[in-house]
């Protein structure tokens, strides 16, 4: 077990992101992990080096726990869990600023030949050999 945290990444909700309730839409929370995630992989040099690759989303799921509301500021988490598949995880927590949790995401992801159009073997000896910040990527590294 680690004591790290892992990376972040603060967005401001905006008014024309909420539904009719006045709360954040349900679809933008997967946004928001999705920026977080984006943000970590460029932070990682995770993007650059994997010519010919791209990280494809196969799975997210939300579970929601306290609404989000226009103005509030949240720190949106990213922490990547390798396996020894060909899929991985990046999993992130949506805080308000004075840390209540707001959700929690959780996805699975794989690494694609773009050429082929298949997953690869070994996404994390990818990202390795792409020169990618394993341990900005993962508090498990």
């Amino acid at each position: 077990m680690t004591d790290r945290e892992p990376f972040r990444t603060r967005i401001k909700v905006r008014h024309y992101e909420l539904d009719t309730l006045g709360h954040l839409n349900h679809a933008v929370y997967h946004s928001y992990g999705e920026v977080s995630r984006l943000e970590l992989l460029e932070a990682a040099g995770a993007i650059e080096g994997l010519r010919g690759l791209a990280s494809v989303l196969l799975e997210t799921h939300v579970v929601f726990r306290r609404e989000l509301r226009a103005g509030d500021e949240v720190d949106v988490t990213c922490d990547v869990k390798f396996g020894s598949g060909k899929t991985f995880s990046m999993d992130s927590n949506i805080y308000k600023v004075d840390g209540t949790l707001a959700a929690e995401i959780t996805c699975t992801l794989g690494l694609m030949d773009l050429e082929l159009r298949k997953l690869v073997a070994d996404p994390r000896g990818r990202y390795e050999a792409a020169g990618a910040d394993l341990k900005l990527m993962s508090t498990a590294e």
